[in-house]
This record gives C-alpha cells, sequence and structure tokens, in this order.
C-alpha cells in the first residue's frame, strides 16, 4: 500500500500518520528479509476506541530478525512514540517468521514484541491467542506492505479457532482468579471482561467481531443484570478510569467457563 493510501485508512489523522512512518521505518530497516506488515485489531474489524483501544500490526519476515534490526527498531519506536505521546504505550506488534506460520498449535520460538511502549526482553511465546489472532488478520488484516494475508497466512478452520478460544479461556484466564493484584487493575478488569464476550461470541458464530459488537451480543444471549452491568462498566472504560468490582470479572470468568461446559 502506498504512503497516499495509508494517510487516508483510518478516520484517524493522528493513526493514520503513525501508520505512515511505522510502515516507512519497518520497511527501510527489515529491506529484503520482510515478507509482509499488516494492520490487525479493532482498527480492521470494528470497535476501534481512541480511550481504550490499541494500534495493532503483524510483522512476517523470511527469517528470524538478527539484534542488530531489533536495535534499530526500537530506536524507531522510540522516535515515533515521542511524536505521538498519546499512542506511546498503546502501539502493540510482533515479528513472527514465515516457518510460524505452518503450525496451529503456538510456535515453540519466542518472536519480537512490543507493547506497553517497549519491546519486551526477553522475548515473549505465544498462547493460546497465536490461531485467534491469525484467523482474525487472515479474515480481516489490511496488507501496509505485502501481499494481502490471505495469500500469506493458510486457511484455519473455525472449530480450530473455538477449540484455540476455550483453551484461552482454561488455560489463561481460569488460573488468573487468585491473582489478586492482576484483578485489582481496571485495565485488566475491562479488557478481561470483553475478552471474555469475545470467547462467548467465538463458540456460537463464525465471523470476526469487535470485542463491543461481542459485548453487545452477550448483552441479549446473557441478560442477567450483573452481566449487564458488568460489560457496560468494561465498555465506557477509558485509560486512566477506575473500573469497579474487581470480584464481577472473576465470577464473569467462572460463569463462561460453566456455559462452555468445563
Amino acid at each position: 500500500m502506498d504512503p497516499d493510501s495509508i494517510s487516508e485508512l483510518t478516520p484517524h489523522r493522528d493513526i493514520n500518520a503513525i501508520l505512515v512512518e511505522l510502515t516507512s521505518r519497518i520497511g527501510e530497516i527489515t529491506g529484503e528479509v520482510l515478507t509482509g506488515c499488516y494492520l490487525t485489531g479493532s482498527l480492521t474489524y470494528g470497535g476501534f476506541e481512541r480511550g481504550s483501544s490499541d494500534i495493532d500490526y503483524l510483522a512476517i519476515m523470511r527469517q528470524p530478525m538478527p539484534a542488530s534490526v531489533r536495535a534499530v527498531l526500537e530506536a524507531a519506536h522510540a522516535v515515533i512514540a515521542q511524536r505521538f505521546p498519546e499512542w506511546a504505550e498503546r502501539i502493540e506488534g510482533s515479528y513472527i517468521t514465515e516457518a510460524m506460520l505452518g503450525s496451529l498449535d503456538p510456535p515453540p520460538e519466542p518472536r519480537p514484541y512490543i507493547n506497553g511502549g517497549m519491546f519486551w526482553d526477553p522475548d515473549p511465546r505465544y498462547g493460546n491467542e497465536w490461531l485467534i489472532n491469525l484467523y482474525a488478520l487472515r479474515s480481516c488484516g489490511v496488507a501496509l506492505i505485502g501481499p494481502d494475508p490471505e495469500r500469506v497466512i493458510p486457511p484455519i478452520a473455525i472449530e480450530d479457532v473455538r477449540e484455540a478460544s476455550r483453551r484461552d479461556l482454561l488455560e489463561e484466564w481460569v488460573p488468573k482468579l487468585e491473582d489478586r493484584a492482576f484483578f485489582a487493575s481496571s485495565h485488566q478488569q475491562a479488557y478481561v471482561t470483553l475478552t471474555i464476550c469475545r470467547v462467548l461470541h467465538r463458540a456460537e458464530n463464525d465471523e470476526v467481531v469487535s470485542k463491543r459488537v461481542a459485548a453487545r451480543w452477550v448483552r441479549e444471549r446473557y441478560p442477567d443484570p450483573w452481566i449487564i452491568d458488568l460489560v457496560d462498566r468494561a465498555e465506557r472504560w477509558e485509560h486512566g478510569q477506575r473500573m469497579g468490582d474487581p470480584q464481577a470479572a472473576r465470577n464473569f470468568i467462572l460463569y463462561a467457563r460453566n456455559c462452555l461446559g468445563e
């Protein structure tokens, strides 16, 4: 995609400017080892909220990233963060290799990953979100550099995505129930609540939807007053605000586990 097209890609001028600069720098720094760079997340399938959403991207490489290239990318992200401080901690991206795309299971190797304003150290491995993210990218992602995502990512069956989503609930969120420090964060309470909405929606629906659409669906499908209240508060939450009762988010995880027959 050419810079002029990227500069009009979303309704947000500052985000478009970030995408133009980010795409340019990634292309220049990675060169011929870059297969493609893709916009994903809520900017591509709806539900983007300036107060709470991130700018999500995925870069696919022909080979693992050398340390020297990583260092230059870190510096480039630091420059972008200085120019756009509102988004400094809300650009989330991963750098994977083509070889990782051959497996439905989360790849065993870690990948360079930026979130919260910095590249994580050490590089993290994917969990069950691996297949969920690839399905969303293949279905809705936008190619900023390189071929369209459906030409790079193999077809993925929705049944496999549902199983990955179910495992994510059981292996990622249920074990966190006793982590009081985790649930003390209003950000995490809102994030977990809306993520569980998508888990429940995905169990009965094929299409990729935003957390907001999944939340509306949950309110209609499970109209318990405490669920409606929790989901409403999660939808209204923005960075810097307080979410409310952490126990309600815990209860929602247990409720989803019971709904899925676990």
